[in-house]
């Protein structure tokens, strides 16, 4: 199984380019950081490549900018190229399946990146608390066809 979620701020503006056959692709780096401390109490972070393809790359040039949390589904790619000077190189990175933005619009308009004054806000129903409605027995529909009584039951 090869399956990774990452939560991490993204470290600069993405930038979408287009394959030959017109397929938008984004690649961007995740600053994740560890769970633990080094010797001084700082955080230490990864740094790690992560590639999206078609809406959701043009969704992240379109409203991500430097600094937005992230979370992101996806699976480990390592693929292998040669540079310019012939040497074999391997790259590893993470493929999105998913990405969600991860923080609300007032919090990123508070803070020193803007950029996501585009993105349209849309407000969910809230349902009824289970407090508001009258408390019923769930089981109450459920015709019994088994002979077993309370003092049958492990509990």
């Amino acid at each position: 199984m090869n399956r990774v979620i990452l939560v991490g701020r993204i470290t600069k503006d993405p930038e979408i380019r287009y394959t030959s056959s017109n397929v938008p692709v984004c690649q961007f780096t995740l600053a994740v950081n560890r769970k633990y401390q080094n010797a001084s109490g700082e955080r230490q972070a990864d740094f790690i490549n992560c590639v999206a393809w078609r809406n959701s790359a043009e969704l992240l040039g379109k409203y991500v900018k430097k600094g937005a949390q992230l979370g992101v589904e996806g699976q480990i790619q390592v693929r292998t190229y040669e540079d310019n000077g012939g040497v074999k190189r391997y790259a590893t990175e993470v493929i999105c399946d998913s990405i969600t933005f991860l923080e609300s619009k007032s919090s990123r308009e508070g803070s020193s990146y803007s950029g996501y004054s585009d993105i349209e806000q849309y407000d969910i129903p809230r349902q009824k608390s289970p407090q508001s409605q009258e408390a019923k027995d769930p089981f109450e529909d459920i015709s019994n066809n088994y002979d077993v009584s309370n003092d049958d039951l492990p509990f």
